[in-house]
């Protein structure tokens, strides 16, 4: 069972001639300049094509037919199976889903308001509340707990959110041990490897380096990713003006060229590996050189990635959601919503850092994961349109009523009023009088309320034998 999609598309920031003019310099790029691949798994790789490899400077130039042949042995749709099946969601075309993501470095305490370090004890609640919330699709892992050690990292992130949601399980990864570590732990919470391959509950992103980079590490990390069919997420994160032109075009170019590098890679590694094309291209401030999140060009070149990913029919991870403000302000609210409608209407198929990260991407609000629930609730809704057919006409409805009739009584209402319009949980639609006698609360302290009402329930955990064997066979589980 997977849930209903709802396709985006209807925003096209790139003409046909745009997309088509990106495309053939990225190819360029590939076929002159090339890419310098720093993994000697990978590269081992390009010495069985048609590439020129010169192994001195690790430098790659590859054919636009090699290009496009290993694009084209992707699939054009990744399903992330989740442990509760009504969450397995598809990634393709223009569908779209969002979730968390990051990898936060700090957290604001959701009980004295003050920023502090992550903890693992974070990423369980966080799992816990990303479980509840309705809007958001996948737990993409968004903190580095810091209270582990780096070498137990990996395997206690993925745990910590497979122990607290049934949804899907993304996240980046460190060592090649780690992902060899969580691959097992989630054989055995599937029960065997066979069926982790048909239904992986989980994903794993490897990044390259813009411009033009393949890590040493990351390279044979996606390499060993690709290898066991597990579903390998490459982004690439090109800076206008600091790591691509400051022009948009010329980072789109950067943005393509770099993500591509991953998937044609991942398929040297093991044609037809699930792999999914992303962009965390934004925006630089180039008076500190600082990483803008909440940026309108960061959700421009989101939609026009998502376009790029429509070209080459492959899935795409988008960047949105996110603000630079350090308070949950109107900043806060118009930036989330701005970046994360546009990839939406462009037909994204997994807005990631769409709930809860703001300062940069540096910090995670339990506060603000409640409200960009609310936020993405109301774009999905956007997405979805506007249903035109005899029913949604309601020309009988309009007979029945007559000139100065209303339709507060009347079945139509009765039977469109919940589907048709999206019902927030924290907007306030009171009068003023009844919210002032009710307390007076603002977005901030009804989200708070919201995130406390949740962690105060019992939640989700994998079942007792099930946790019990991860526990006794996988080490450092913390």
């Amino acid at each position: 069972m997977t849930e209903k999609r709802i396709e985006g598309g209807s925003y096209k920031p790139l003409s046909k001639e745009s997309i088509e003019r990106i495309h053939e310099t990225a190819m360029r790029v590939f076929e002159e300049v090339g890419i310098e691949v720093n993994s000697k798994e990978a590269l081992d790789l390009f010495k069985h094509t048609d590439a020129q490899v010169n192994e001195d400077s690790c430098r790659v130039m590859i054919p636009r037919d090699t290009i496009m042949d290993l694009v084209n042995k992707a699939p054009s749709e990744v399903t992330l199976y989740a442990r509760d099946r009504k969450h397995n969601i598809v990634l393709g075309g223009t569908s779209v889903h969002a979730g968390t993501g990051g990898t936060a470095l700090n957290v604001i305490d959701r009980k004295n308001g003050h920023k502090r370090v992550a903890t693992l004890n974070d990423l369980k609640e966080f799992a816990k509340l990303v479980d509840d919330l309705e809007n958001i699709h996948i737990f993409m892992l968004p903190v580095y707990p810091t209270d582990v050690p780096v070498e137990k990292v990996d395997v206690n992130r993925f745990f910590a959110g497979l122990d607290n949601t049934s949804k899907h399980i993304m996240g980046g990864v460190y060592t090649l041990e780690g992902i060899e570590q969580v691959i097992k732990m989630a054989e055995f919470i599937v029960g065997t490897k066979r069926r982790l391959r048909e239904r992986p509950i989980i994903s794993m992103v490897t990044c390259s380096i813009s411009p033009f980079k393949i890590d040493s590490l990351y390279g044979d990390m996606l390499v060993a990713i690709a290898k066991t069919g597990i579903p390998a997420v490459c982004p690439a994160e090109p800076l206008c003006g600091a790591t691509s032109p400051v022009t948009l075009a010329g980072t789109l170019v950067v943005q393509v060229v770099d993500s591509l590098a991953g998937v044609i890679i991942s398929q040297l590694a093991n044609p037809g590996t699930p792999v999914i094309y992303g962009s965390v291209a934004s925006s630089t401030d180039l008076r500190d050189m600082k990483y803008i999140t909440g940026s309108v060009e960061m959700g421009l070149l989101n939609a026009a990635g998502a376009q790029m990913a429509q070209f080459y029919k492959l899935p795409f991870y988008a960047t949105g959601g996110m603000t630079d403000s350090n308070a949950i302000d109107a900043q806060c609210g118009y930036e989330s919503s701005i970046t994360t409608l546009l990839c939406a209407l462009a037909g994204a198929n997994f807005i990631h850092d769409a709930a809860g990260l703001m300062e940069f991407a540096l910090t995670m609000s339990y506060e603000k994961l409640v409200i960009d629930n609310e936020i993405l609730g109301m774009t999905m809704r956007a997405v979805r349109g506007i249903e035109v057919n005899d029913e949604t006409l309601a020309f009988d409805a309009l007979r029945e009523a007559g000139p100065g009739g209303h339709f507060v009584a009347s079945r139509h209402t009765r039977t469109y009023m919940r589907r048709e319009h999206y019902a927030p949980t924290l907007s306030n639609r009171k009068s003023r009088e009844k919210w002032e006698k009710q307390g007076s609360k603002d977005i901030f302290q009804k989200a708070k309320g919201r995130v406390e009402q949740i962690l105060d329930k019992p939640g989700y955990s994998l079942p007792a034998y099930v946790r019990s064997r991860v526990l006794t066979e996988i080490p450092g589980i913390m």
